[in-house]
């Protein structure tokens, strides 16, 4: 049983450990570190925020789980590359949580995928050069010829969708998309459907946006991103709990 004693302690060591973390951001921002450079060794960390070892090291667990800080092991620790791959694993796992009741989390992340790439059609129409269509054809023409031969695409999927991104240079938003995509590849099987029925429609509608984007109509390739959602959308609503 817990006493509160037990309790009070374990609270105490929370919270030092938070502001030790804090302490080790502080000093990246001061010292203006970018991913990939090198933290000081474990004893010049701790002078440095002023923490035992014991502290440090388990503020740098944390951070490392939040891809703040990475852990080289025989190498050192390093500024990590601030991915989002713990708001993946969060929002992935509420997903799966939901999945049992009304796939709220999975609709979510549709519907925030579809309008992250309606709302920036203009500026992806716009930006899209030669090479970046090219590949992007290739890429649907690759789904096409994967899904007659009976076969998943998921890699050509998601390096579809960062592809569209890649002409607006915002690297959050390649991440987010990125993110959001990987999200709704784990949480989507939980759907229970069998979608291999459908992956010539979905490489269809990755051409149709294809299309749209070479033509430089707006109006076309936001009806095209809508087209695309439009069948996990319709799945999710057939599965959900009244």
């Amino acid at each position: 049983m817990t006493t509160l004693a037990g309790s009070a302690r374990t609270t105490r060591s929370g919270h030092r450990r938070q502001e030790v973390a804090n302490g080790i951001k502080d000093y990246i921002l001061t010292h203006q570190l970018k991913p990939g450079d090198p933290l000081p060794t474990e004893t010049e960390l701790c002078d440095a925020v002023g923490a035992s070892r014991s502290s440090v090291r388990e503020a740098v667990k944390t951070l490392s789980a939040l891809d703040i800080v990475e852990v080289r092991h025989g190498h050192g620790t390093y500024v990590g590359r601030m991915s989002l791959a713990a708001l993946v694993e969060s929002l992935a796992f509420r997903g799966l949580l939901s999945s049992e009741d009304d796939h709220l989390v999975l609709g979510q992340v549709v519907e925030i995928r579809q309008t992250i790439e309606q709302g920036l059609a203009p500026r992806v129409v716009a930006g899209l050069d030669a090479d970046q269509l090219i590949r992007l054809r290739a890429l649907a023409t690759g789904m096409a010829e994967a899904a007659a031969r009976g076969e998943e695409y998921l890699e050509l999927d998601r390096e579809f969708h960062l592809l569209l991104m890649e002409p607006l240079g915002n690297d959050l938003i390649q991440q987010l998309t990125g993110a959001f995509w990987e999200v709704q590849s784990i949480v989507t099987p939980t759907l229970g459907q069998d979608h291999r029925s459908a992956l010539s429609l979905t490489a269809s509608l990755h051409m149709a946006i294809v299309d749209a984007a070479e033509a430089r109509d707006i109006e076309a390739l936001q009806e095209a991103v809508a087209a695309h959602y439009a069948p996990i959308r319709e799945l999710i609503q057939s599965v959900r709990k009244p």
